[in-house]
């Protein structure tokens, strides 16, 4: 099969078209045959940073799927050959999304709706999880709380305003100026520029912050929190013991959360798809033997919404 593989960290000419054998599924597992697959920050991470979760290369980065039920092994009661399901490998050791089949437990996926096509599929499944467990699970996000998301018009951030927006809540985003009305479409009540605005003034009573940045901005985002509230962080960093200690001086909640596969939370995120709820900004979509073309986009730091990747 073909497959996007690096043999050593670097910039995004490392990456290259390879001739891998089709992996074969386990007991438990699912081979799914690779109709679209997302690229996020932390496959670009991953490609350029040595000593990160998967360790030195030769590895196949990508962890979204889109595509089809080719194989399933013994132990799998939940789907059957032909099945179309989406979903994400197991964060952060399961990469390999980027090659025309893979492998991977079948509770990592969920029917992939009618409704959606497989570039939707391909895009939703790290950010939306990353999203939904964010706020549902961990912030149990409810109707009427006021819930401030940073980068809101970013992967994680616009699908994480039509989630919250989608469990009635009051939603503030923050994005640049030219992306304000993005952000609005999307169903936010209010969009700040974080470029002009101090936000930790702008926004006190927050019942739920969701910050994607980590140590000093993650540090400023509790000022916005009310007594009682949260701060969901999603950044691993060396800044996590000063967030704590602040927070329980400012007596509000802190969590640093990693994202985890999740058969509840993509059949969740299917039935929103499914109803028109949430969706996906494509930024761009690039053939899989394209994948540094992805990558050079991702590296800019300036899309809007998910890059994906296809296979023909």
């Amino acid at each position: 099969m073909r497959a996007i593989s690096q043999d050593v960290v670097g910039g995004p000419e490392v990456l290259r078209e390879v001739r891998l054998p089709r992996p074969a599924p386990g007991p438990g597992e699912v081979l799914v045959r690779v109709h679209a697959a997302g690229v996020n920050p932390t496959d670009w991470k991953h490609r350029g940073v040595p000593g990160l979760f998967l360790g030195e290369p030769p590895f196949v980065l990508g962890w979204d799927v889109s595509g089809v039920i080719e194989t399933v092994a013994p132990g799998v009661t939940l789907f059957k050959p032909g099945d179309e399901v989406f979903g994400m490998l197991p964060y952060p050791y399961g990469a390999g999304s980027h090659a025309e089949y893979v492998t991977g437990p079948a509770r990592a996926f969920a029917a992939k709706p009618a409704t959606i096509d497989h570039v939707q599929g391909g895009a939703l499944p790290l950010a939306a999880l990353t999203a939904w467990q964010a706020l549902v699970d961990t912030a149990e996000v409810a109707a009427g709380q006021r819930v401030l998301i940073h980068a809101a018009a970013g992967g994680v951030g616009h699908l994480a305003v039509q989630i919250a927006k989608a469990r009635g809540a009051h939603v503030i985003g923050t994005a640049s100026t030219p992306k304000h009305d993005f952000v609005r479409a999307l169903g936010a009540d209010e969009v700040l520029d974080y470029r002009t605005t101090d936000i930790s003034e702008a926004v006190r009573d927050a019942d739920v912050v969701l910050d994607a940045q980590g140590s000093d901005h993650a540090l400023r985002s509790l000022r916005s929190v009310r007594p009682g509230g949260i701060l969901v962080s999603l950044r691993l960093d060396g800044g996590i013991p000063a967030l704590l200690e602040e927070s329980s001086r400012l007596q509000v909640r802190a969590e640093v959360m990693l994202v985890q596969h999740d058969h509840a939370g993509m059949a969740a995120i299917a039935c929103l798809a499914a109803e028109g709820l949430l969706r996906a900004e494509i930024a761009a979509t690039f053939e899989l033997a394209d994948a540094a073309k992805a990558h050079e986009l991702g590296d800019t730091g300036h899309t809007t919404g998910k890059l994906v990747l296809t296979m023909r």
